[in-house]
């Protein structure tokens, strides 16, 4: 009677142990595992916990983001807020805009054309860009002032019609170009480029990151913080937006 008490017991923690790497497996990691639609399992990028208890941020390989319960029966499409005391926080917003500010900085240097000034600089502007867009050169024709108050333009490119399109070339030809900024600058004053356009560069790649970033046209401003400012901004208001003064 003894050895098959034992036996039982043994038996029984044995299942225990078993069951235990289920019942303590990563809600999260789990659903971004099996997430699937019509039996086709989903691009999942990444999946984090949100305040919503059972709910789950799910962020694609396209950037878009939706929410879902732990076993991807039931979606949520939209932006998730916070009720808080200093009013409505816009949290997948934050989280947009935490991706964003990441993303950029793991862009280098290299593959960006830069305009700084001559003194300190004091803040930094990335700038999805495309050189047959209107609002595009009339920023461009503030960044000597941006400069003056110490404020960095980075250039990304986002051919808006396509990498295909006239404006895919040419930036293309700016980024295969000596001296890229005076590349852009000729550009944006509609005067023809010469150069190749067949070098490595960057360009297509960039155009996904901004469609990935939620960049829809040009120019898209993305400030320090990771906020996308769409369309053309005089430089005294980007100043202000960034907590800048004379």
């Amino acid at each position: 009677m003894r050895l098959s008490i034992l036996t039982l017991c043994g038996g029984l923690l044995a299942a225990s142990l078993a069951l235990l790497p289920v019942a303590q497996a990563d809600p999260a990691r789990q659903l971004a595992e099996t997430l699937s639609v019509n039996g086709q399992p989903m691009p999942v990028e990444r999946v984090r916990e949100t305040p919503l208890e059972g709910f789950y941020e799910v962020t694609l390989s396209s950037g878009e983001t939706f929410y879902s319960n732990a076993d991807g029966s039931h979606f949520l499409v939209g932006d998730l807020y916070e009720n808080a005391e200093r009013g409505l926080v816009n949290l997948t917003e934050q989280g947009r805009n935490a991706e964003r500010s990441a993303r950029l900085a793991a862009v280098p240097e290299s593959e960006r054309v830069i305009y700084r000034g001559t003194g300190e600089t004091r803040a930094e502007l990335v700038v999805f860009t495309d050189t047959t867009c209107p609002y595009c050169r009339q920023l461009h024709e503030e960044v000597p002032r941006l400069n003056e108050m110490g404020i960095e333009v980075h250039y990304l490119a986002f051919p808006r019609s396509g990498l295909g399109s006239p404006g895919g070339r040419q930036l293309q030809q700016v980024w295969c170009a000596d001296n890229k900024a005076e590349a852009m600058s000729a550009a944006k004053r509609e005067e023809a480029l010469s150069g190749a356009a067949d070098c490595d560069n960057p360009v297509e790649e960039q155009y996904h990151l901004g469609m990935q970033l939620g960049v829809q046209g040009t120019p898209a401003i993305v400030l320090p913080d990771g906020r996308l400012v769409p369309g053309y901004v005089p430089a005294e208001r980007l100043a202000a937006m960034l907590g800048l003064s004379e």
